[in-house]
């Protein structure tokens, strides 16, 4: 029996507009029950899944990481499984999940239906893939126009941090968890579910994202030196092997700041402080490549 499938493909996306056709050929020669729902922007899509969420069985995103973040709180409401066409820029999430990036062959898979259950980063009720964090990231998501990512890639993230990093001023922040509180003068807070973010650098270097922890650090710099050992160590996941960077590995963080201040989730700015996270173990179904096929 055909699986009932809604697909929505952000053609602001990096490789979206081309994909759109490519996607719903091959869907159908693969004997999808289709419903088509072309989005302009991420933010129409949950009202979409909402709108046919009771009658599907799947739905298949295509777009990057900003585009499956508006996506996740609607899967989770209605217990939806998640196919992925990486579409996006960073593409961080299938990175994590070794999706391959071909949309015939992202198709493919999907079809073939092996799915596996992920964890989800949750805060002040957003729920996320792969990190949210504030402080730098927030102003690289305020600098990267859509015009950049499409002409530098996944190297835009890396040349814009590279760019602010002289600029950015450390700010004020207490970090409590497990019952300690513990105040920073940080230019970043990061928090990770997931392994990747911001095109491919690692949360840390052991992460996965169905360990059920939250993975953070902080970025505690104290002279302008410290950048070049971070820009070594950070794309690999070793930031915790600098004494100016402080790691922390729990099931629930609470970030407190004199001032609000503005949240990444997966690219997108979102909530802001305070903020309480979760790891919610095993709450999304993702569909991935068999074992041994990735």
């Amino acid at each position: 029996m055909s699986k009932r499938a809604l697909l929505l493909i952000n053609r602001r996306a990096g490789r979206g507009a081309r994909a759109l056709a490519q996607a719903v050929e091959s869907l159908h020669d693969l004997d999808f029950d289709l419903v088509t729902a072309p989005i302009k922007n991420a933010e129409q899509i949950a009202a979409r899944i909402q709108h046919y969420g009771p009658q599907l069985d799947l739905v298949i995103v295509g777009g990057g990481d900003g585009t499956l973040n508006a996506a996740v709180d609607s899967l989770v409401q209605y217990q939806l499984p998640l196919g992925i066409l990486p579409l996006g820029t960073a593409n961080d999430l299938a990175r994590t999940l070794s999706i391959p990036t071909s949309t015939p062959e992202a198709c493919r898979m999907i079809a073939a239906g092996h799915t596996k259950r992920i964890d989800l980063g949750w805060v002040n009720g957003k729920h996320f893939f792969n990190v949210a964090s504030l402080g730098l990231s927030v102003q690289i998501t305020e600098s990267l126009s859509r015009g950049t990512k499409r002409r530098w890639g996944a190297l835009a993230y890396a040349l814009k941090a590279f760019q602010l990093f002289g600029q950015t001023r450390a700010f004020h922040a207490e970090i409590r968890s497990q019952g300690v509180a513990v105040p920073v003068k940080t230019i970043q807070i990061a928090i990770g579910n997931g392994r990747y973010y911001g095109g491919g650098m690692a949360v840390t270097d052991d992460a996965a994202i169905d360990d059920q922890r939250l993975d953070l650090y902080s970025l505690e710099l104290q002279h302008w030196w410290q950048v070049f050992p971070l820009l070594w160590r950070l794309p690999r996941g070793q930031q915790r092997l600098l004494p100016w960077v402080r790691v922390l590995h729990s099931h629930e963080i609470e970030i407190v700041t004199p001032k609000s201040c503005r949240i990444n989730t997966d690219g997108e700015l979102t909530v802001s402080t305070p903020a309480r996270f979760r790891v919610m173990p095993h709450a999304l179904t993702v569909y991935v490549p068999r074992p041994g096929l990735a």
